[in-house]
């Protein structure tokens, strides 16, 4: 996909801050660590567009990314282990449950898990729970320039495993670093809009 714009639209709190342009949603969710930030940045071909930290956890807004006025990339909070209390942690996982339970323009669900190691218990919450909204969702493995191209398969097959992922459900692999799948994932973001048309 060709990026003419992209740029970032509001860091918003509360469902009356989201946009109201009817641009169809692709959520990011993940760990804190996982990569949701560069990910985006990657795909639409931006070094800054959204902010990386090499500190967990620093996401705690939900990022709306407007691509060439058609449709938004939103950045969610990441769940895991970031530094905050576990006041904050309730708040966000509130936050992220209502926008995706909720939130009417949201087209597709984008699942980063970190390729290099099998789901932690929060990333099969979060898979099991997914899997109950009847939303299209993606599983994502994220930093596959960490692993070798012959055991990419084992792992993207050991994350399928783990997250006890029916047939249906999509996996691809990502790397931040080199671009590695991102056609892939441009090709699938398009189909799912195509058929929501």
């Amino acid at each position: 996909m060709k990026i003419i714009s992209a740029k970032c639209i509001i860091s918003a709190v509360g469902p009356e801050q989201y946009p109201d342009t009817g641009y169809p949603e692709i959520a990011m969710l993940g760990r804190s660590n996982v990569g949701k930030s560069s990910l985006i940045n990657s795909l639409c071909a931006r070094h800054a567009l959204a902010r990386t930290s090499r500190q967990p956890g620093k996401t705690q807004t939900i990022n709306y990314f407007a691509i060439n006025e058609q449709l938004y990339l939103v950045d969610l909070p990441g769940y895991g282990y970031a530094a905050t209390s576990k006041g904050k942690h309730r708040e966000w996982g509130e936050f992220i449950t209502n926008y995706l339970r909720d939130r009417n323009m949201l087209a597709l669900i984008v699942h980063l898990i970190d390729l290099r190691h099998e789901p932690m218990k929060n990333d099969k919450n979060a898979s099991e729970w997914l899997m109950k909204l009847n939303i299209p969702y993606v599983i994502v493995g994220t930093k596959a320039d960490k692993i070798s191209r012959g055991k990419r398969p084992a792992h993207i097959a050991a994350i399928r495993k783990g997250l006890m992922l029916p047939a249906h459900v999509p996996s691809l692999i990502y790397s931040s670093e080199t671009g590695e799948g991102r056609n892939e994932l441009w090709q699938h973001i398009r189909s799912i809009l195509s058929k929501q048309e």
